[in-house]
C-alpha cells in the first residue's frame, strides 16, 4: 500500500482539541520526516518538521513513537507539530482574525532525514475551527458597546463571561468563540482602536465596562445573578478594577495580569488611578537585539506609584491568576502575591494562584504556539515574551481546562468534573 496520513478526527477539529496524526504504508523502519504548515489569514506561513522512524510494521504513530533530534522537537510529543510551528518571518505571532473560516494545516510526509527532506510520500489536509456547529456569532453594537457575543447551542441561559484582551487593542474573538464551545455564553469587548473607540489607550473609562456588564446581566440567554471575567495582560488588569468598582461580578480570572493600573489613566465617576511609573532606561537588550521589558515598571509598593495599585480588596468575587513564571512582560507572579496578600489582609477569600514554570506572557487557548518575541505597541518596538516552547504549550492545555472549572464552579455552582459535555 503506498503511505497515507490518517488523521483523527478525520477532517475537521476545533482549534483546542488535540488532533490523533498517523502514517501507515511505509516500509519497516523508514526513516521519514513530517512538516506541518498553516498559514495565517495575511498569507504568513507558520511551519514545524520533526523527524521520525517507522515501526518494524511501517506503521509511524505520533501518540506511541517518539521523534527523533534534529527537527523542531524531538521525544513523544503527539501534539509537537501544532505547537513548534514557527513562522517564517521572525516577530509574528499566530492570531485568528476571523473566527468564521477555519485555519487549514497541511500535513506532509518527506523521504529521509536531509535538509532538506526529500521527495513527497504523502499528504493530508485538515481544518482547525473556532466555531462549534450551532455556536451563535453575534455582532454588538449597543449604546457605546462595541463587542461580539457568542452563545452556545441549546436552550439558556447560560453562565456569562466578558473576555478582555490586552494593549494590542481591537476586537479579538477567538478565545470567547472557543469558550463558547464549551456552554458559556461569552462577550468579546473591545476597548480601543476598533471602530468607533478612541484609536490610542491614553484613558480608560469604567462606564465604559459598567455599560458591558449591565448589557450582559441583562440579556435573556445569560444566568445572573453574575458572570465572570477574563481577561490576559493589560485586559487582566481591567478585569481587576471592573471587580474592584463595579457590581454584577462573581468570578475574575486573570491571565499574566497586574493588580496596579498600567497604561493609561483609569477614570471611574469622581475616582481617578494614574497609570504605574515605568522607567525605560530599564530596558534589557538581548543577544538578538530584541528588548526585555521586564523591569521597566516601577515597584507598586513604594512612594507615590502606590496610587497606581487597583484595590481590589473592595471586590466581592473569587479570583483566579493564572502566571507564567517565565513571563518577560513583567512580573506576573509577583502581582498575583500582593494581590493574595491584599486580599487576605482585608479578610478576603484567598485567590487560587496557579503558577507554570517555563511559561511565559501570552498564554493562549491549546495549541497555539508559543511566541516569543513579537511588536510590543506600547514599547513601539520587538520585546520578548519569554517561556520555553514545550512547557509553554502544557501550561496552555492546563490553564485552559483550569480556567474553565473555575467559571463552572463559581458561576453554575457545580463541582470541576460534572461538566456536562456538549
Amino acid at each position: 500500500a503506498a503511505p497515507a496520513v490518517r488523521v483523527r478526527p478525520a477532517a475537521r477539529s476545533l482549534f483546542d482539541e488535540p488532533l490523533g496524526i498517523a502514517v501507515s504504508g511505509l516500509s519497516p523502519r523508514q526513516r521519514v520526516t513530517l512538516r506541518a504548515t498553516l498559514r495565517d489569514e495575511a498569507g504568513e506561513l507558520f511551519q514545524a518538521a520533526a523527524r521520525y522512524q517507522a515501526g518494524d510494521d511501517g506503521e509511524l504513530d505520533l501518540a506511541r513513537c517518539p521523534a527523533l533530534p534534529g527537527g523542531s522537537f524531538s521525544g513523544l510529543e503527539p501534539m509537537g507539530l501544532l505547537w513548534a510551528l514557527q513562522p517564517q518571518k521572525p516577530l509574528r505571532r499566530l492570531v485568528k482574525r476571523d473566527v468564521r473560516s477555519p485555519f487549514l494545516l497541511q500535513l506532509e510526509v518527506l523521504e529521509g532525514h536531509g535538509e532538506p527532506p526529500g521527495r513527497l510520500l504523502a499528504q493530508a489536509q485538515h481544518e482547525r475551527a473556532f466555531l462549534r456547529d450551532g455556536v451563535r456569532r453575534i455582532p454588538v453594537r449597543e449604546g457605546r458597546i462595541r463587542a461580539t457575543l457568542f452563545l452556545p447551542p441549546g436552550n439558556g441561559p447560560f453562565p456569562g463571561i466578558i473576555d478582555l484582551y490586552g494593549a494590542g487593542g481591537g476586537l479579538p474573538e477567538y478565545r470567547a468563540c472557543l469558550l463558547a464551545n464549551y456552554g458559556f455564553a461569552v462577550l468579546a469587548l473591545a476597548f480601543y482602536s476598533y471602530e468607533d473607540l478612541p484609536k490610542e489607550m491614553k484613558e480608560l473609562h469604567l462606564e465604559y465596562f459598567e455599560e458591558a456588564i449591565n448589557y450582559m446581566l441583562q440579556h435573556t440567554q445569560v444566568k445572573g445573578p453574575g458572570i465572570g471575567l477574563l481577561g490576559i495582560s493589560k485586559g487582566g488588569d481591567l478585569c481587576i478594577s471592573m471587580s474592584s468598582f463595579l457590581k454584577g461580578i462573581t468570578a475574575t480570572a486573570v491571565i499574566n495580569g497586574s493588580v496596579a493600573n498600567v497604561g493609561a489613566v483609569l477614570r471611574y465617576k469622581d475616582i481617578t488611578i494614574p497609570p504605574l511609573g515605568m522607567s525605560v532606561n530599564r530596558i534589557k537588550v538581548n543577544k538578538s537585539g530584541i528588548a526585555d521589558i521586564v523591569d521597566v515598571l516601577n515597584n507598586p509598593l513604594e512612594g507615590p506609584d502606590q496610587q497606581s495599585l487597583i484595590p481590589l480588596e473592595k471586590a466581592e468575587c473569587r479570583f483566579l491568576f493564572i502566571v507564567g513564571q517565565d513571563d518577560r512582560n513583567w512580573k506576573s507572579e509577583f502581582f498575583a502575591v500582593e494581590g493574595s496578600k491584599r486580599l487576605q489582609a482585608h479578610g478576603k477569600e484567598k485567590p487560587e494562584i496557579i503558577c507554570y514554570p517555563g511559561a511565559g506572557h501570552y498564554i493562549e487557548p491549546p495549541f497555539f504556539p508559543m511566541c516569543s518575541a513579537s511588536m510590543h505597541l506600547l514599547v513601539g518596538k520587538p520585546v520578548v515574551w519569554g517561556g520555553e516552547p514545550k512547557a509553554h504549550c502544557e501550561a496552555q492545555i492546563d490553564a485552559w481546562q483550569q480556567i474553565q472549572a473555575f467559571f463552572r464552579k463559581h458561576l453554575m455552582g457545580k463541582p470541576p468534573g460534572t461538566a456536562s459535555k456538549l
